[in-house]
């Protein structure tokens, strides 16, 4: 079994605590619906929020969610670059699988398309 890398992003469309909460739970499910997994095969997530986004800890819906409680979370801010995408989640979910990682399916939502066209409609 190996661990590989899930990709996903999301953007908000304003800085408001129910909307980072709602797309934050909306983009987990999207990534564990695309991969056919399941929280235990879940070793941790990192999330990182653009720094025009503080009104909620993103990993606070992912904690609610049922079978979650166990599964290491950590927030952080992305890199301010110049020019980037802005009001946008990422999550990079580690998962232990038997799945090459060309079969991962990552999962990228509303504007956050942007970042990875290649792989955005991939599923």
């Amino acid at each position: 079994m190996s661990v590989r890398g899930i990709r996903g992003a999301i953007t908000v469309q304003a800085n408001e605590r129910q909307q980072i909460l709602d797309a934050s739970v909306k983009l987990m499910k999207k990534i564990v619906e695309a991969n056919g997994i399941a929280p235990e095969d879940i070793c941790s997530v990192l999330i990182t929020v653009t720094q025009d986004l503080d009104a909620a800890f993103p990993a606070k819906s992912i904690r609610e969610l049922e079978g979650w409680d166990y599964v290491p979370l950590m927030c952080s801010v992305e890199i301010p670059v110049q020019g980037g995408l802005e009001r946008c989640i990422r999550f990079m979910v580690h998962v232990n699988t038997e799945l090459k990682q060309s079969e991962m399916r990552h999962v990228f939502l509303g504007d956050a398309e942007k970042l990875r066209p290649d792989l955005a409609g991939k599923r």
